[in-house]
């Protein structure tokens, strides 16, 4: 399975933007990960698709929102309330076993896009 990701650009502070990730194959968990200079990648939010389960990063709860179509091996990500510290490499990331539980554990996700830019700047 391979996944391509698309969306990201700039955007102003207060502003929103949605990312797509679209797999080529079936998927039981997808998700969004990202990454700022100089930090760590970190969990964003992650749905399993058997029962439309999501869980969110403390950090977008509220703002950002999961979406997407289990048929169409495709997730959105909405984006709402940018602020600049959101600014990072956005990834897509699936797994192609099922699972019960969703994991915010980058290693749980066996499957990983090339990363989509995301800049909240004015």
């Amino acid at each position: 399975v391979q996944l391509v990701e698309s969306g990201g650009g700039l955007v102003q502070p207060g502003g929103s933007l949605t990312l797509s990730c679209a797999a080529s194959g079936r998927t039981y968990h997808m998700g969004w990960f990202r990454q700022a200079p100089g930090k760590e990648r970190e969990f964003v939010a992650a749905i399993r698709w058997s029962g439309g389960s999501t869980l969110y990063a403390d950090s977008v709860k509220g703002r950002f929102t999961l979406s997407g179509d289990n048929d169409k091996n495709t997730l959105y990500l909405q984006m709402n309330s940018l602020n600049p510290e959101d600014t990072a490499v956005y990834y897509c990331a699936a797994k192609t076993k099922y699972a019960i539980l969703i994991m915010t554990d980058g290693a749980f996700y066996d499957t990983w896009g090339q990363g989509t830019q995301v800049t909240v700047s004015s």
